[in-house]
């Protein structure tokens, strides 16, 4: 077995772990398992030939998210900040210790944990693709449920600093997508 195909397996294995499920189809799976196949999925459309370690960190992108709880931290914008903060990091440490007992040696460890830590947003293209790959799959499938009895300012809002994070290449491909005319009017301006 090659060293990528054991390290996408224990991800899964990890994610499968999970207590929270979410229904698709009629089929009840692990939340983050899920989450994991979208964000491979969601990459395969938006750039196949993307290297090894951006489909590594694309896989293991919430790993054990459900290990540290948001509710343990403030329910402000600021909580949220720590919280996120601290699950960048938890996630990196986890990786790495999947990669490394799978056989990749330090180089790529260090390599998928910068991304996961989203270090050189901006500045690094593999980074950039990983943040829209993110972004794309918030968008495709959790964006109509986390808008649920939200209000439409609150939304715009975060729908502008989603796309202040995006690429110009990820913004194509969020323009393919099917938006209600307000989100469209909000893009484009």
């Amino acid at each position: 077995m090659s060293k990528y195909k054991a390290a996408i397996d224990a991800f899964d294995e990890a994610n499968r772990q999970d207590p929270n499920k979410e229904m698709v189809d009629g089929e009840e799976y692990p939340k983050e398992l899920l989450y994991a196949k979208r964000m491979t999925k969601k990459l395969n459309e938006v750039e196949p030939d993307a290297s090894e370690s951006v489909w590594l960190a694309a896989r293991c992108q919430h790993i054990e998210r459900w290990k540290i709880p948001r509710d343990e931290y403030p329910k402000n914008r600021r909580g949220y900040h720590k919280w996120r903060n601290a699950m960048k990091k938890y996630h990196a440490r986890r990786a790495g210790e999947i990669l490394k007992k799978v056989g990749y040696d330090d180089d790529l460890i260090s390599r998928v944990q910068s991304l996961l830590l989203k270090k050189k947003l901006k500045n690094d293209p593999e980074v950039q693709l990983l943040e829209d790959v993110i972004c794309l799959v918030f968008l495709e499938y959790y964006f109509d449920d986390f808008a649920e009895g939200r209000n439409r300012d609150k939304l715009e809002r975060i729908l502008k600093r989603t796309w202040k994070k995006m690429s110009p290449r990820g913004h194509q491909e969020v323009r393919k997508m099917d938006w209600p005319d307000w989100v469209i009017n909000l893009i484009n301006t």
